[in-house]
């Protein structure tokens, strides 16, 4: 079983038994509790749910064009058969001034590439999604917004901050595209894989997802959860830039993943 199905569930568990019921701007109401947080030694497993599937490569691509293509033009994913940004697409076909625009309008890949190798120890390596000058002219604005990054004994390490947290469909894609960007980061940088810390504010599962949710802790507990899968990465590559964005994503897969069920939760925009 993996630890991070076991952190998952109990999170669940958490907010459904003594979360508050609250409204909200999407008209749906959500059960929250005000802040969690999980911790995760990625050079000893790779998170990613097995109590339920979640699709990696939708999850991978959506982080390749925040912070490799540094796009906000929604159909390059539409492309990709990635749908998930569909609902906050404007008549141009963007997001707005929201993530990837923000990554390219400051470089912030790039600068923490060029930190990570000349710097490592620099204690100011932090990517913020959150640009108050832009706030108005997103579609949607950053949930996971901030990444603090460490190396200590040649480990990379990350801290992960999420403003708002959709527990059903967020949380499973966000944790596990950040677990991948870090070993990219890592692999390009000549550094280890080490610990990711994930704080979240506002962690929510909408009342329309309760009933999925419910599912997934139905069958957690009847019969656990499988091992989670391995995380491989084509170790010729060491250029961040190089790593293949199709829609085939040739250069990073998951070995031996197996989950217990399809559960399908509706979105909330």
């Amino acid at each position: 079983m993996s630890k991070f199905d076991s952190l998952y569930i109990d999170l669940c568990d958490r907010i459904l038994k003594t979360g508050t019921r609250v409204k909200n701007r999407t008209g749906i109401d959500t059960i929250k509790i005000p802040f969690a947080t999980m911790e995760f030694d990625l050079g000893k497993e790779f998170p990613i749910l097995t109590s339920k599937y979640v699709a990696f490569k939708s999850a991978v691509l959506e982080m390749l064009w925040f912070y490799q293509v540094q796009s906000n033009d929604v159909r390059w994913l539409q492309e990709r058969g990635v749908k998930i940004w569909n609902e906050w697409e404007m008549p141009d076909h963007t997001i707005g001034t929201a993530y990837g625009w923000i990554v390219n309008k400051f470089k912030l890949t790039q600068n923490l590439i060029e930190t990570l190798k000349t710097n490592p120890t620099d204690r100011r390596m932090i990517m913020s999604l959150w640009q108050n000058e832009f706030l108005k002219t997103a579609s949607l604005p950053s949930c996971v917004f901030c990444s603090q990054w460490d190396v200590t004994a040649d480990k990379l390490n990350v801290i992960v901050t999420q403003r708002s947290c959709d527990v059903a469909l967020g949380l499973p894609f966000n944790i596990t595209q950040y677990a991948v960007l870090t070993n990219m980061l890592a692999q390009v940088t000549g550094l280890k894989v080490g610990k990711m810390l994930w704080v979240i504010k506002d962690a929510h599962i909408y009342v329309n997802q309760i009933d999925g949710i419910n599912e997934q802790l139905r069958i957690f507990k009847e019969k656990g959860a499988p091992a989670a899968p391995k995380l491989w990465i084509n170790p010729d590559i060491k250029d961040f830039f190089k790593f293949d964005n199709s829609k085939e994503l040739n250069d990073i897969k998951l070995i031996d993943y197996q989950y217990n069920a399809k559960i399908s939760m509706p979105v909330a925009k």
